[in-house]
């Protein structure tokens, strides 16, 4: 598997196919929440098996927070660490940008995967396109 920050729109377009499988097709979540307007701000990343997307995430900067968002993998590909590579990728553009502070929305269920990569939570449960989510931190040395 390769990661690579988008360069070109078909790379752009590979990362949204994968956040609409995974969040629109398979957790309902709306379209129009989905795909929103902080694309254009956002640094976008695809994970590929061969020439195959399998993965993606975005990163943005928001409130001095390098803030890493729509962290997907497709369903053939999970507990492959897919989901460490892209992560380890969002912190190497947080710190290319300076940042030394990441924040992410978890959904609950993937809460562990974010604490074994070091990820506190810092809030209580609440809901996000109808999912339960908490925020999580994490200082990079």
């Amino acid at each position: 598997m390769n990661i690579k920050q988008t360069s070109n729109e078909q790379e752009l377009q590979d990362a949204f196919y994968v956040r609409k499988q995974v969040f629109v097709e398979e957790q309902q979540v709306p379209l129009e929440e989905e795909i929103d307007q902080y694309e254009d701000e956002a640094v976008h990343v695809v994970l590929y098996d061969a020439k195959e997307p399998v993965g993606a995430g975005r990163f943005r900067i928001v409130d001095g927070y390098g803030k890493v968002e729509r962290i997907c993998v497709m369903p053939s590909h999970r507990k492959s660490g897919a989901g460490k590579i892209i992560m380890m990728e969002m912190e190497h553009i947080a710190l290319q940008h300076g940042m030394d502070k990441l924040k992410l929305n978890a959904q609950t269920h993937a809460e562990g995967f974010y604490q074994k990569l070091g990820y506190e939570t810092v809030s209580g449960e609440f809901l996000d396109a109808g999912i339960p989510h908490v925020t999580m931190v994490k200082t990079l040395s």
